[in-house]
């Protein structure tokens, strides 16, 4: 049953995706802690394990305001060491939400995929 599950989701409290995935989580009665970057951060252990199993990439938005408006250098040559540096310097450059399913890792807001990985239907 999925309320057995430990369920955290990452994210920030204003952000529209963040408010539909909570808004799915609560509709289906999953109970889940947030974890608020803007409010508690992320340590830098958290990031690199995800990092890690999930590779950089999926993990850095680069699609929003705060990456976009990094100067050219800082954007150049990627790599995991410099992306997590970036995300761990503003936590906003972390794809949203991040949701941590009893160690399961989902990453952006997808109704299809949190159904399966509570096994509902949605």
């Amino acid at each position: 049953m999925a309320k057995a599950k430990s369920v955290t989701i990452y994210g920030i409290k204003n952000c529209d995706t963040m408010k539909k995935a909570r808004a799915w989580l609560e509709g289906h009665d999953v109970a889940y802690e947030f974890h608020d970057y803007k409010a508690a951060g992320i340590d830098r252990g958290r990031l690199e394990g995800w990092a890690r199993e999930l590779g950089w990439e999926p993990l850095l938005n680069r699609a929003g305001t705060t990456f976009r408006a990094l100067p050219d250098k800082d954007k150049e040559g990627l790599n995991e060491r410099k992306a997590v540096a970036l995300m761990l310097a503003q936590p906003s450059m972390i794809k949203r939400p991040v949701l941590d399913v009893s160690g399961t890792l989902l990453v952006g807001f997808k109704p299809e995929l949190y159904a399966k990985a509570f096994g509902l239907r949605d």
